[in-house]
């Protein structure tokens, strides 16, 4: 599956039906997110290492090994697709497959906002807004009625 079909699937999973979360259900959320998002960026890092040994072989040389890193590389995209539909699922959304940067759709004084959460946090405790991304992160304060 290519990049482009993988794109695809998520999108149409996330069209399906919005959810949205309060910190509360978030943070509850978060022992299956953590553990999917782990997978995610280890698979991640690996298809980049499979990449680069790939890039190091011609075809002419080693067509055996190319094949077998072809196929492996295959199958862990498969993999990735996979994990990246399971956090749709959840109703969340992969914002960084490198860092494992996941934002949770919340309602924010009526409108609509992300809450954000990155691999290694222990909770949710920032939110942003729809259009700012992660680098306009604010903490989660007793306001939020999400």
């Amino acid at each position: 599956m290519n990049s482009n079909q993988m794109t695809q699937r998520s999108e149409a999973s996330r069209c399906e039906a919005k959810r949205f979360f309060t910190p509360e259900q978030a943070n509850s959320a978060l022992p299956l997110v953590r553990r999917i998002v782990s997978d995610i960026v280890a698979q991640y890092q690996q298809l980049e290492h499979l990449q680069k040994r790939r890039q190091k072989l011609t075809v002419t040389e080693r067509p055996d090994d190319v094949r077998a890193l072809d196929t492996l590389a295959a199958q862990g995209a498969q993999r990735l697709n996979d994990l990246i539909e399971e956090i749709s699922l959840i109703g969340c959304e992969l914002k960084d497959w490198t860092i494992g940067l996941v934002d949770f759709p919340a309602i924010l004084d009526g409108r609509e906002v992300y809450l954000c959460w990155k691999l290694g946090e222990e909770q949710i405790s920032h939110w942003h807004e729809v259009h700012a991304g992660a680098i306009g992160r604010q903490p989660v304060g007793d306001d939020f009625n999400g």
